[in-house]
């Protein structure tokens, strides 16, 4: 009796450890299966960044992330974008991939549209068309997209500015900027950040100038045109504002290069100077209508704080250093000039 009693206890015992053993089986399989669902590294590391358009869909997605190779396992991310309701939430952008992150993590920053911005560094753009390429190199929209919203009037009015003169509003800097924002949107951003450089301490040094911050924007632009050298800038400031004051012609060789949309000409000659566009400082007294390019901000800052001299006339330095000779009187200036003639013979530079 013992003994049949003791056999059915270890009988038990046995049916109790294979169902535990089964048990635990069906856990670590259900566990391995949640593991490399949502938590096992899954991104290749073949690209830094997952783009993800406006507009797109989860099927968009899905073949984007197959054609480009961005996650070891497309199936493992399809399932648990399934359980996680990516498709409702899917957000357009451009996300950071590390190769620690697990199908989780990755789904969970598209939802909330976690995206690593982008570094838009604005600096030494010439016209507003290079400026809309630029942004379109970097940023989803296209570069007609953002001529468009730049030569916008209705836009564009809003803010103060004309189609001549809107490139002022673009303060040259690093700035971080979402890879899907639109045009409109930018502008917007490009806005408050003008009215933010132009403080109360700049808008008062313009104001004593007899200066508007646009017309300080386009005489910086002009200035940034003629110094390869900062230092130079308050120098060249300082000679245009006498020029202007005393109402005589700027007669900026940049302007008249803007005018003739030829920026390869090391010599403006006669010809040059007949162009009629109100760029033509040779013809047109005053600033010329906007900007001839993106001036940093040394420039406003040199024209805002324009060394006070007597110059009226300056020539590049006959050594090609780079530096200018300055002059206050017309004799001074006829003898720099024609040493810098004479140097340009000589090298043959006659454009």
């Amino acid at each position: 009796m013992i003994e049949q009693e003791k056999t059915k206890m270890s009988s038990g015992k046995k049916t109790v450890l294979a169902v535990v053993a089964i048990g635990l089986l069906v856990i670590g399989y259900f566990g391995y299966r949640t593991y490399n669902t949502y938590l096992s590294p899954n991104v290749s590391g073949s690209e830094k960044y997952l783009y993800i358009k406006t507009g797109s869909s989860i099927n968009d997605l899905f073949a984007s992330l197959e054609k480009k190779n961005l996650l070891k396992d497309v199936e493992s991310f399809k399932t648990a974008a399934s359980k996680m309701k990516l498709a409702s939430s899917l957000k357009p952008g451009r996300y950071a991939l590390k190769t620690s992150y697990g199908n989780r993590v990755l789904i969970n920053m598209i939802k909330s549209g976690n995206q690593e911005a982008v570094k838009l560094k604005i600096h030494n753009i010439r016209k507003k068309e290079n400026f809309a390429a630029y942004l379109a190199q970097n940023l989803e929209v296209d570069s007609l997209s953002f001529i468009t919203a730049i030569d916008s009037l209705q836009l564009i009015s809003k803010y103060g500015f004309n189609q001549d003169n809107i490139y002022a509003m673009f303060i040259p800097n690093t700035y971080e900027v979402n890879w899907n924002t639109q045009p409109v949107v930018f502008m917007d951003r490009m806005h408050k950040e003008y009215e933010k450089f132009w403080n109360a301490e700049r808008k008062q040094k313009a104001a004593s100038l007899n200066l508007t911050p646009i017309q300080v924007d386009i005489l910086a632009s002009i200035v940034d045109a003629e110094a390869l050298y900062d230092k130079e800038m308050p120098i060249i400031a300082g000679l245009y504002l006498n020029r202007l004051n005393k109402g005589i012609l700027l007669q900026a060789d940049p302007t008249v290069i803007f005018a003739n949309d030829d920026f390869t000409v090391k010599r403006v000659t006669g010809k040059l100077l007949q162009i009629q566009s109100l760029y033509n400082t040779y013809k047109y007294a005053g600033l010329p209508p906007g900007p001839i390019m993106m001036p940093s901000i040394n420039a406003i800052d040199a024209v805002l704080n324009r060394e006070q001299n007597d110059y009226i006339y300056m020539c590049a330095k006959d050594d090609f250093s780079g530096y200018h000779n300055f002059a206050s009187t017309k004799e001074q200036h006829s003898i720099n000039a024609k040493k810098y003639r004479e140097a340009l013979n000589k090298r043959n530079i006659f454009k």
